[in-house]
């Protein structure tokens, strides 16, 4: 087709069509060049591009949609869509749209998120593939779609972390959306999330590697509701692979939010730090690491660990390499040991070993020949190493405690032997007076 007739065939579209277009003016608002050069071409291929557009119905679905208008019938039209997240390959996912074949076909392909999820913010590059029955073939220009949450107002909130290579700041960029409390509230959390980052980078050596999006829902019932298939007891949740956390932290918890945002956030930093085709990390490490990075170990448990230890009902660690049990007594110990593992691990042998042992997990060795390989036993050896460690420390404590026992027990028999001599002595003293005294005292 030449391209005056390319053009006459576009120019008829308009006189046809009229308020099909007047009512689509985004198709030529902003970037009109563009578009004409698109029609231009999609006119030479026989296949004109009308419209394209996408509703978003979050968290349940996204319709996308196109019309086209080509000289024969369009038999084929699919979507083609890549999502922005950490991956191993680049991946290009296709679906086939719904449509009536004609010269004019309006077609449309749903998004059902049941099937595979999107975190809020996600961001989504598509375009469409059309062809008709005389084998003409048109390819629209890439379009993006952001999957955000539009139920609420947000505001947002942007900081820089530390990054591996100072010369990409973006690389350790934090931004922290919420709809619900005032700018103190969020700049709170946004400086837990910062000393977070510091913490893991100078005792553990890991560094963001993407920029990481945080959003603030304003309880868990609002979280879950941005949540296909959500448990009831979930308040946050880190979708590793789009560098994004979602969590229900309102202005009156804040001291849970503190914490739950820190351990989201280790997650987050650990997976980038040992993204890899090859391996994972066992469930321990990873939420030992998440764990240690909150800080000190919550009383309630310290408590389950301590009575562990003692009535000698410790999980085995190779067990913990696998996932926690949904009982929740198991499941607390399962935590508190995992915190305690990392912190024997980061206590003995410091963060050079402990990033060495992510580096040769990412590579993909085993667990056993990981551990072997940084620190010289396998997970059996570490569980014997680190019950070892609790024996030791428990008899320490054991003895501090003691002591002051036992200085308590002596200064009592001190008391009590000088007690006992005055008396002895006043008795001796009255019997003196009286002249009888024993044969063996007197003078």
């Amino acid at each position: 087709m030449t391209m005056s007739k390319a053009l006459a065939l576009v120019a008829l579209l308009l006189l046809l069509a009229p308020s099909t277009v007047e009512a689509r003016t985004d198709i030529w608002a902003g970037d009109f060049g563009r578009h004409l050069e698109q029609l231009s071409q999609s006119a030479e291929n026989g296949i004109v591009v009308i419209d394209v557009g996408v509703e978003k119905d979050f968290p349940e679905q996204a319709t996308f949609t196109v019309e086209a208008h080509s000289v024969a019938d369009i038999v084929d039209v699919r979507l083609r869509y890549v999502v922005d997240k950490m991956k191993y390959a680049e991946v290009v996912s296709e679906g086939r749209a719904d449509f009536t074949p004609a010269t004019v076909i309006e077609a449309t392909w749903v998004w059902d998120m049941r099937r595979a999820s999107l975190p809020p913010g996600a961001e989504v590059s598509y375009w469409w593939v059309i062809e008709d029955a005389e084998g003409n073939r048109f390819q629209t220009s890439p379009e993006s779609m952001s999957f955000d949450d539009d139920r609420y107002a947000w505001r947002s909130l942007t900081a820089g972390g530390p990054q591996p290579d100072p010369g990409n700041a973006q690389s350790g960029e934090v931004i922290l959306f919420w709809y619900l409390g005032d700018d103190a509230f969020a700049e709170e959390l946004m400086a837990v999330c910062e000393e977070g980052l510091v913490r893991l980078a100078d005792e553990i050596g890991t560094y963001p590697e993407r920029p990481i999006r945080i959003y603030i829902y304003a309880s868990s019932e609002d979280l879950r509701g941005a949540m296909i298939f959500p448990q009831e007891w979930t308040g946050g949740v880190a979708y590793t692979e789009f560098s994004t956390i979602a969590i229900g932290i309102s202005p009156d918890r804040r001291e849970w939010g503190e914490r739950a945002l820190v351990h989201e956030l280790t997650h987050l930093v650990v997976h980038q730090a040992t993204f890899s085709p090859y391996g994972r990390l066992p469930t321990w490490l990873d939420e030992g690491l998440a764990m240690y990075n909150e800080g000190e170990l919550e009383s309630h448990f310290r408590s389950r660990l301590e009575e562990a230890i003692a009535e000698g009902k410790l999980i085995s660690v190779r067990s913990l390499c696998s996932p926690f049990s949904a009982v929740p007594d198991l499941a607390y110990l399962s935590y508190a040991q995992s915190y305690s593992l990392a912190a024997y691990l980061l206590g003995m042998y410091g963060k050079d070993r402990m990033l060495d042992l992510l580096a040769v997990l990412k590579e993909g060795a085993t667990y056993d020949d990981a551990m072997s390989q940084v620190y010289g036993f396998d997970i059996d050896g570490l569980d014997a190493n680190w019950r070892a460690s609790l024996a030791n420390t428990a008899l320490s404590a054991q003895r501090e405690r003691s002591l002051p026992a036992a200085a308590m027990v002596s200064g009592a028999l001190a008391v009590v032997v000088a007690v006992v001599g005055i008396l002895i002595w006043r008795r001796r003293v009255r019997r003196a007076a009286a002249g009888t005294l024993p044969e063996e005292c007197s003078t």
